[in-house]
């Protein structure tokens, strides 16, 4: 007999929902097989079978459960299959023979349905009444079509008002996870900031003419994400894992074999750092092919765990108009984090007359401990001379 255990998929989250079985209970399931979709508080994770065997499922679809928490057993031909391992009686029915199952059982509600659901008071009665195997946001959208104003403004029994839920917002589970990450940054990291302007007129210009010749959008983020792999060999450091004991003398870091540069993406659903693997090495038509992609799986939410795993810096974008300045956070984990901000149009003096020309801003958040600001302001110089001398560009992608 194999247990089956939950993975570690992250280390931002304790725990995660298990939303739907793949493999049918008392089935032989083969190993490396997926028969689990485990939901983090940023992507779904299909989950392998570690061997062979018959599977015993030991937690209900719909269930929390944590990372190294038992959830199934995997039955050798020596082993009894029994039913009660699963937690049920001998006819299949965990609540006795013949009883009726409580309402909801089985239905699996998604995070941001429940976030929803939450912050209107809906009945979970009425959920479920909508008879579906999976609640997603866009069911519960459909209750609150006819839903009558919450209880919550009404006055109680003691005729003293009740709190008005309405003037809270609850924050989502997976905007919760982003403040658990934001304040271990800022408890842990000694973080300090350097920023540098950057002419982009050029590499603007060239980014056109190649999304015209490569038939792939290329702006200033896949320009940006190329250059910034392009540095691992020359400042290794800035790409390396910091060593697991950080409160004392001796501090070591782990150097990183490639450039694997994450980029946030927020359209609205959330905040995102999927990973560009390999970006050093690859083309700019890949880059850009990968941050389509980015962009289109999250306004979706359909991240994998593995999409978002093992980014060894990020490269936040704030490239909304009027952005001229922005401080990204040190994720832990790693060293540094870059910051890009909008293209902004500025005048300047042209010999005896004057231009305008794009200018954007490089920020460089890094972990004082490991960077020195000499060294953060020579790692922005060399981005910064890339983006400046866009040639190479053309070199590596003509």
């Amino acid at each position: 007999m194999t247990e089956f255990r939950v993975p570690k998929l992250n280390n931002n989250d304790t725990s995660y929902i298990l939303v739907e079985w793949l493999a049918e209970d008392g089935r032989t399931v083969r190993d490396g097989e997926p028969i689990v979709l485990l939901e983090t508080s940023k992507a779904t994770e299909e989950v392998e079978a570690p061997a062979d065997g018959v599977l015993r499922r030991l937690v209900a679809e719909g269930a929390e459960c944590e990372p190294g928490q038992v959830i199934a057993r995997l039955l050798g031909s020596a082993d009894e299959p029994v039913r009660e391992a699963a937690g049920q009686t001998a006819d299949g029915n965990p609540h006795g023979p013949g009883a009726p199952a409580p309402p909801g059982e089985g239905v699996v509600v998604t995070a941001p349905a429940r976030d929803l659901i939450e912050a209107h008071g809906i009945a979970m009665e009425r959920v479920y009444a909508l008879g579906r195997k999976v609640i997603r946001r866009s069911d519960v959208e459909e209750l609150l079509g006819g839903q009558e104003p919450s209880p919550a403004a009404v006055a109680d029994d003691a005729g003293a008002p009740a709190q008005d839920d309405e003037q809270w917002i609850t924050l989502s589970r997976a905007q919760q996870r982003t403040a658990e990450v934001v304040e271990r940054s800022r408890r842990e990291i000694p973080a300090a900031f350097t920023a540098m302007n950057v002419d982009v007129t050029e590499v603007l210009s060239l980014a056109r003419d190649l999304t015209r010749r490569l038939r792939a959008l290329v702006g200033l983020p896949e320009m940006v994400v190329k250059a910034t792999g392009g540095l691992l060999d020359r400042f290794p450091m800035f790409f390396a894992e910091p060593g697991s004991d950080m409160r004392g003398p001796g501090l070591r870091a782990r150097r990183a074999v490639t450039a694997d540069v994450g980029v946030t993406v927020d359209v609205g659903q959330g905040l995102f750092i999927p990973v560009v693997r390999d970006a050093g090495n690859r083309t700019l038509a890949e880059i850009a092919a990968d941050l389509a992609g980015f962009r289109t799986t999250a306004l979706s939410g359909s991240f994998r765990e593995r999409d978002l795993r093992g980014g060894a810096i990020t490269l936040t974008l704030h490239t909304h108009d009027g952005i001229v300045f922005a401080v990204p956070i040190v994720f832990p984990g790693q060293t540094c984090a870059l910051s890009l901000t909008a293209p902004r149009s500025e005048v300047v003096q042209d010999g005896s007359g004057f231009a305008v020309r794009k200018t954007a801003t490089l920020g460089l958040a890094y972990d004082h401990r490991y960077i020195n600001g000499r060294d953060a302001a020579e790692f922005l110089r060399e981005l910064r001379s890339a983006l400046e001398s866009p040639a190479r560009f053309l070199t590596e992608n003509g």
